[in-house]
Protein backbone atom coordinates (compact mmCIF):
# COMPACT_ATOMS: atom_id res chain seq x y z
CA UNK A 1 0.00 0.00 0.00
CA UNK A 2 1.30 3.22 -0.67
CA UNK A 3 1.64 6.02 1.69
CA UNK A 4 -1.00 8.57 1.99
CA UNK A 5 0.30 12.05 0.45
CA UNK A 6 0.82 14.79 2.64
CA UNK A 7 -1.39 17.93 1.28
CA UNK A 8 -0.38 21.66 1.25
CA UNK A 9 -3.55 22.36 3.57
CA UNK A 10 -1.56 20.07 6.13
CA UNK A 11 1.50 22.34 5.63
CA UNK A 12 -0.14 25.12 6.13
CA UNK A 13 -2.05 24.30 9.60
CA UNK A 14 1.57 22.92 10.72
CA UNK A 15 3.25 25.71 9.91
CA UNK A 16 0.84 28.12 11.47
CA UNK A 17 0.22 30.00 8.16
CA UNK A 18 -2.71 30.46 5.64
CA UNK A 19 -3.20 28.06 2.69
CA UNK A 20 -2.99 31.09 0.61
CA UNK A 21 1.12 31.93 2.31
CA UNK A 22 1.78 28.11 1.66
CA UNK A 23 0.61 27.78 -1.83
CA UNK A 24 2.81 31.45 -2.47
CA UNK A 25 6.57 29.84 -1.04
CA UNK A 26 6.19 25.95 -2.22
CA UNK A 27 4.18 26.77 -5.77
CA UNK A 28 6.67 29.26 -6.55
CA UNK A 29 4.51 32.76 -7.09
CA UNK A 30 5.95 35.87 -7.78
CA UNK A 31 4.15 37.70 -4.61
CA UNK A 32 6.55 38.03 -1.98
CA UNK A 33 6.65 36.11 1.67
CA UNK A 34 8.89 37.07 4.40
CA UNK A 35 11.81 35.12 4.99
CA UNK A 36 10.86 33.81 8.73
CA UNK A 37 7.66 32.54 7.52
CA UNK A 38 9.05 31.36 4.04
CA UNK A 39 11.78 29.37 6.18
CA UNK A 40 8.75 28.13 8.60
CA UNK A 41 6.94 26.99 5.37
CA UNK A 42 10.07 25.34 3.45
CA UNK A 43 10.69 23.46 7.06
CA UNK A 44 7.43 21.81 8.15
CA UNK A 45 7.25 20.83 4.15
CA UNK A 46 10.32 18.95 4.46
CA UNK A 47 9.16 17.79 7.67
CA UNK A 48 5.94 16.56 6.63
CA UNK A 49 7.74 15.13 3.22
CA UNK A 50 4.80 17.22 1.49
CA UNK A 51 5.58 16.81 -2.64
CA UNK A 52 5.11 20.04 -4.46
CA UNK A 53 2.14 20.07 -7.26
CA UNK A 54 3.46 20.59 -10.72
CA UNK A 55 0.21 22.09 -12.36
CA UNK A 56 -0.33 24.42 -9.27
CA UNK A 57 3.35 25.57 -9.48
CA UNK A 58 2.25 26.35 -13.09
CA UNK A 59 -1.01 27.80 -12.42
CA UNK A 60 0.95 29.80 -9.85
CA UNK A 61 3.81 31.05 -11.69
CA UNK A 62 1.70 31.29 -14.95
CA UNK A 63 4.34 28.91 -16.65
CA UNK A 64 5.97 25.75 -15.93
CA UNK A 65 9.48 24.20 -15.93
CA UNK A 66 8.19 22.22 -19.07
CA UNK A 67 9.46 22.49 -22.90
CA UNK A 68 7.61 21.15 -25.52
CA UNK A 69 9.13 19.61 -29.00
CA UNK A 70 6.50 18.59 -31.59
CA UNK A 71 8.11 16.75 -34.41
CA UNK A 72 6.89 14.48 -36.98
CA UNK A 73 8.92 11.56 -36.86
CA UNK A 74 10.97 10.80 -33.95
CA UNK A 75 11.99 6.90 -35.48
CA UNK A 76 13.60 9.45 -38.44
CA UNK A 77 17.31 10.49 -37.40
CA UNK A 78 16.66 14.09 -38.89
CA UNK A 79 14.24 15.01 -35.59
CA UNK A 80 15.74 12.82 -33.17
CA UNK A 81 19.14 14.78 -33.91
CA UNK A 82 17.30 17.57 -33.44
CA UNK A 83 15.77 16.69 -30.63
CA UNK A 84 19.32 15.90 -29.28
CA UNK A 85 20.36 19.57 -29.51
CA UNK A 86 16.80 21.38 -27.87
CA UNK A 87 17.49 18.61 -24.50
CA UNK A 88 20.87 19.62 -24.14
CA UNK A 89 19.92 23.55 -24.34
CA UNK A 90 17.02 22.54 -21.90
CA UNK A 91 18.31 20.69 -19.28
CA UNK A 92 21.14 22.74 -18.88
CA UNK A 93 18.50 25.82 -18.41
CA UNK A 94 16.87 23.61 -15.55
CA UNK A 95 14.03 22.73 -17.52
CA UNK A 96 12.36 19.53 -18.76
CA UNK A 97 11.50 18.40 -22.33
CA UNK A 98 8.13 16.92 -23.00
CA UNK A 99 7.84 15.18 -26.51
CA UNK A 100 4.99 15.34 -28.82
CA UNK A 101 5.00 13.40 -32.60
CA UNK A 102 2.82 14.23 -34.92
CA UNK A 103 2.53 11.42 -37.37
CA UNK A 104 3.15 13.59 -40.45
CA UNK A 105 -0.46 14.98 -39.70
CA UNK A 106 -0.74 18.88 -39.90
CA UNK A 107 -3.52 19.04 -37.66
CA UNK A 108 -1.78 17.32 -34.93
CA UNK A 109 0.39 19.84 -34.46
CA UNK A 110 -2.19 22.18 -33.73
CA UNK A 111 -3.87 19.71 -31.14
CA UNK A 112 -0.28 19.41 -29.30
CA UNK A 113 0.48 22.58 -28.89
CA UNK A 114 -3.26 23.66 -27.27
CA UNK A 115 -2.31 20.33 -25.22
CA UNK A 116 1.14 22.14 -23.87
CA UNK A 117 -0.65 25.61 -23.55
CA UNK A 118 -2.85 23.81 -21.12
CA UNK A 119 -0.07 22.68 -19.22
CA UNK A 120 1.81 25.92 -19.15
CA UNK A 121 4.75 24.31 -20.66
CA UNK A 122 7.69 27.77 -20.99
CA UNK A 123 8.39 27.25 -24.36
CA UNK A 124 7.82 24.77 -27.53
CA UNK A 125 9.95 24.09 -30.60
CA UNK A 126 8.34 22.69 -33.33
CA UNK A 127 10.40 20.88 -35.98
CA UNK A 128 9.34 20.21 -39.43
CA UNK A 129 8.38 21.07 -42.81
CA UNK A 130 5.43 23.51 -43.17
CA UNK A 131 2.06 22.14 -45.35
CA UNK A 132 0.42 23.43 -48.17
CA UNK A 133 -2.90 22.44 -46.55
CA UNK A 134 -3.15 26.15 -45.47
CA UNK A 135 -6.33 25.74 -43.49
CA UNK A 136 -3.92 23.36 -41.03
CA UNK A 137 -1.25 26.60 -41.34
CA UNK A 138 -4.07 28.51 -40.05
CA UNK A 139 -5.30 26.84 -37.27
CA UNK A 140 -1.52 26.29 -35.82
CA UNK A 141 -0.85 30.23 -36.49
CA UNK A 142 -4.00 30.67 -34.47
CA UNK A 143 -2.67 28.64 -31.59
CA UNK A 144 0.81 29.94 -31.76
CA UNK A 145 -1.07 32.93 -31.44
CA UNK A 146 -3.15 32.05 -28.02
CA UNK A 147 0.26 30.22 -26.44
CA UNK A 148 2.28 33.55 -27.03
CA UNK A 149 -0.53 35.50 -25.27
CA UNK A 150 -0.06 33.19 -22.60
CA UNK A 151 3.12 33.99 -21.89
CA UNK A 152 5.30 31.09 -24.01
CA UNK A 153 7.28 31.09 -26.56
CA UNK A 154 7.42 29.24 -29.80
CA UNK A 155 10.25 28.63 -32.15
CA UNK A 156 10.26 26.51 -35.69
CA UNK A 157 12.68 24.48 -37.51
CA UNK A 158 11.54 24.53 -40.63
CA UNK A 159 10.48 27.37 -43.25
CA UNK A 160 9.58 30.75 -42.18
CA UNK A 161 5.76 30.85 -42.93
CA UNK A 162 3.97 31.30 -39.43
CA UNK A 163 5.23 34.60 -37.84
CA UNK A 164 7.54 33.06 -34.88
CA UNK A 165 11.45 32.60 -34.08
CA UNK A 166 12.55 30.52 -36.78
CA UNK A 167 15.15 28.27 -37.86
CA UNK A 168 15.63 28.07 -41.24
CA UNK A 169 17.58 24.54 -43.19
CA UNK A 170 19.10 25.95 -46.76
CA UNK A 171 17.02 22.99 -48.54
CA UNK A 172 16.84 25.16 -51.72
CA UNK A 173 20.46 26.60 -51.45
CA UNK A 174 21.26 22.86 -51.04
CA UNK A 175 19.48 20.87 -53.50
CA UNK A 176 21.14 23.76 -55.92
CA UNK A 177 24.44 22.69 -54.79
CA UNK A 178 23.97 19.28 -55.14
CA UNK A 179 22.87 19.36 -58.85
CA UNK A 180 25.49 20.89 -59.75
CA UNK A 181 28.41 18.90 -58.04
CA UNK A 182 26.89 15.71 -59.69
CA UNK A 183 26.92 17.43 -63.03
CA UNK A 184 30.43 18.29 -62.75
CA UNK A 185 30.76 14.67 -62.01
CA UNK A 186 30.03 13.99 -65.94
CA UNK A 187 26.00 12.83 -65.19
CA UNK A 188 23.84 13.84 -67.34
CA UNK A 189 20.36 12.59 -66.68
CA UNK A 190 18.87 12.47 -63.36
CA UNK A 191 16.01 11.44 -61.30
CA UNK A 192 14.28 12.63 -58.72
CA UNK A 193 12.35 10.66 -55.16
CA UNK A 194 10.80 13.74 -54.33
CA UNK A 195 9.04 13.21 -51.31
CA UNK A 196 5.01 14.04 -50.75
CA UNK A 197 4.25 16.84 -52.79
CA UNK A 198 2.55 18.55 -49.82
CA UNK A 199 5.46 19.21 -48.03
CA UNK A 200 7.63 22.54 -48.72
CA UNK A 201 10.47 21.10 -47.72
CA UNK A 202 10.32 18.05 -50.35
CA UNK A 203 9.45 20.94 -53.10
CA UNK A 204 11.97 23.38 -52.18
CA UNK A 205 14.68 20.38 -52.19
CA UNK A 206 13.58 19.67 -55.68
CA UNK A 207 13.01 23.22 -56.72
CA UNK A 208 16.56 23.67 -55.78
CA UNK A 209 17.96 20.77 -57.51
CA UNK A 210 16.38 21.78 -60.76
CA UNK A 211 17.67 25.13 -60.55
CA UNK A 212 21.42 22.97 -60.00
CA UNK A 213 20.66 21.20 -63.43
CA UNK A 214 19.81 24.26 -65.22
CA UNK A 215 22.52 26.01 -64.28
CA UNK A 216 24.50 23.13 -65.67
CA UNK A 217 22.38 23.20 -68.75
CA UNK A 218 20.89 19.37 -68.23
CA UNK A 219 17.13 19.16 -68.87
CA UNK A 220 14.85 18.77 -65.89
CA UNK A 221 15.08 15.15 -63.96
CA UNK A 222 12.25 12.55 -63.64
CA UNK A 223 10.70 12.57 -60.41
CA UNK A 224 8.40 10.35 -58.92
CA UNK A 225 7.35 11.20 -54.69
CA UNK A 226 7.13 8.78 -52.34
CA UNK A 227 6.56 9.21 -48.34
CA UNK A 228 9.28 10.63 -46.02
CA UNK A 229 10.40 7.00 -45.04
CA UNK A 230 12.87 4.45 -45.86
CA UNK A 231 9.61 2.14 -47.28
CA UNK A 232 8.99 5.27 -49.39
CA UNK A 233 12.04 5.62 -50.97
CA UNK A 234 12.48 1.72 -51.43
CA UNK A 235 9.34 1.52 -52.92
CA UNK A 236 9.64 5.07 -55.12
CA UNK A 237 13.11 3.37 -56.50
CA UNK A 238 11.13 0.11 -57.47
CA UNK A 239 8.88 2.10 -59.57
CA UNK A 240 11.89 3.90 -60.86
CA UNK A 241 13.36 0.69 -62.24
CA UNK A 242 9.69 -0.23 -63.64
CA UNK A 243 10.02 2.77 -65.71
CA UNK A 244 12.93 1.52 -67.43
CA UNK A 245 14.45 5.05 -66.72
CA UNK A 246 17.82 5.42 -68.42
CA UNK A 247 19.01 8.22 -65.49
CA UNK A 248 22.58 7.76 -64.15
CA UNK A 249 21.95 9.42 -60.75
CA UNK A 250 19.46 9.40 -58.41
CA UNK A 251 18.32 11.96 -55.48
CA UNK A 252 16.52 10.89 -53.20
CA UNK A 253 15.14 14.03 -51.38
CA UNK A 254 16.25 12.79 -47.68
CA UNK A 255 19.38 10.30 -46.60
CA UNK A 256 15.93 8.18 -45.19
CA UNK A 257 14.01 7.18 -48.23
CA UNK A 258 18.18 7.52 -49.84
CA UNK A 259 18.91 4.21 -48.11
CA UNK A 260 15.53 2.66 -48.93
CA UNK A 261 16.34 3.36 -52.73
CA UNK A 262 19.63 1.74 -52.12
CA UNK A 263 18.01 -1.25 -50.60
CA UNK A 264 15.58 -1.70 -53.46
CA UNK A 265 18.21 -1.47 -55.96
CA UNK A 266 20.70 -3.53 -54.55
CA UNK A 267 17.77 -6.23 -54.37
CA UNK A 268 17.35 -6.31 -58.07
CA UNK A 269 20.52 -6.38 -58.66
CA UNK A 270 21.49 -2.91 -59.61
CA UNK A 271 25.47 -2.15 -58.47
CA UNK A 272 26.00 1.31 -56.84
CA UNK A 273 27.80 3.07 -58.39
CA UNK A 274 28.71 0.96 -61.11
CA UNK A 275 25.26 0.86 -62.55
CA UNK A 276 23.42 3.86 -61.03
CA UNK A 277 24.73 6.67 -58.16
CA UNK A 278 22.62 8.06 -55.76
CA UNK A 279 22.43 11.03 -53.51
CA UNK A 280 20.58 12.31 -50.35
CA UNK A 281 20.39 15.00 -48.10
CA UNK A 282 20.44 15.78 -44.25
CA UNK A 283 23.61 13.64 -43.45
CA UNK A 284 21.95 11.89 -40.72
CA UNK A 285 24.52 9.62 -38.34
CA UNK A 286 23.55 6.51 -39.23
CA UNK A 287 25.09 7.06 -42.85
CA UNK A 288 28.75 6.14 -41.12
CA UNK A 289 27.41 2.66 -41.85
CA UNK A 290 25.93 2.79 -45.18
CA UNK A 291 28.05 0.69 -47.84
CA UNK A 292 28.84 2.73 -50.27
CA UNK A 293 28.93 5.92 -48.51
CA UNK A 294 26.34 8.18 -49.38
CA UNK A 295 26.68 11.69 -50.66
CA UNK A 296 24.63 14.30 -49.44
CA UNK A 297 24.38 17.75 -48.10
CA UNK A 298 24.97 18.03 -44.41
CA UNK A 299 22.71 19.70 -42.15
CA UNK A 300 24.37 20.46 -39.10
CA UNK A 301 20.76 18.95 -37.59
CA UNK A 302 21.76 18.75 -33.33
CA UNK A 303 23.19 22.39 -33.83
CA UNK A 304 19.80 23.54 -35.19
CA UNK A 305 17.89 21.88 -32.18
CA UNK A 306 20.28 23.94 -29.96
CA UNK A 307 19.66 27.26 -32.08
CA UNK A 308 15.97 26.60 -31.97
CA UNK A 309 15.85 26.08 -28.00
CA UNK A 310 18.37 29.18 -27.54
CA UNK A 311 15.61 31.50 -29.45
CA UNK A 312 12.88 29.93 -27.74
CA UNK A 313 14.07 30.18 -24.04
CA UNK A 314 16.07 34.17 -25.02
CA UNK A 315 13.00 36.48 -24.22
CA UNK A 316 14.55 38.54 -27.11
CA UNK A 317 11.75 41.09 -28.07
CA UNK A 318 8.39 41.12 -29.99
CA UNK A 319 9.99 40.98 -33.76
CA UNK A 320 10.15 37.39 -35.27
CA UNK A 321 13.83 36.22 -35.71
CA UNK A 322 14.83 33.98 -38.57
CA UNK A 323 18.23 32.12 -38.46
CA UNK A 324 19.21 30.84 -41.54
CA UNK A 325 21.92 27.21 -41.66
CA UNK A 326 23.67 26.49 -45.03
CA UNK A 327 23.90 23.05 -45.92
CA UNK A 328 27.45 21.74 -47.44
CA UNK A 329 27.64 19.14 -50.33
CA UNK A 330 29.36 15.82 -49.24
CA UNK A 331 30.26 13.34 -52.17
CA UNK A 332 31.63 10.00 -51.21
CA UNK A 333 31.41 6.50 -52.96
CA UNK A 334 27.78 6.41 -53.96
CA UNK A 335 27.96 8.94 -56.89
CA UNK A 336 31.17 8.23 -58.54
CA UNK A 337 30.84 8.84 -62.03
CA UNK A 338 29.68 4.85 -64.39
Amino acid sequence: MSARQVTLAEVAKQAGVSLATASRVLNGSTRQVSEDLSERVLRTAEELGYVPNASAQALARNSSSLVGLVVHDITDPYFSCIAAGVTKVAEAAGLSVVLGTTGRRPEREAELLSTLRAHRARAVVLAGSRTTDRAAQSRLAAEIDAFTEQGGRVACVSQAKLGTDTVVPGNRAGGRALARALAELGHKKFAVLGGPSELVVARDRLAGFKAGLADAGIAPPAVINGAFTRDGGYAAAMELLASKSRSTCVFAVTDVMAMGAMAALRERGVRIPEDISIAGFDDIPTLRDTVPALSTVRLPLEEMGEIAAGLVLDAGGDEARTVRVAGEVVLRASTAHN
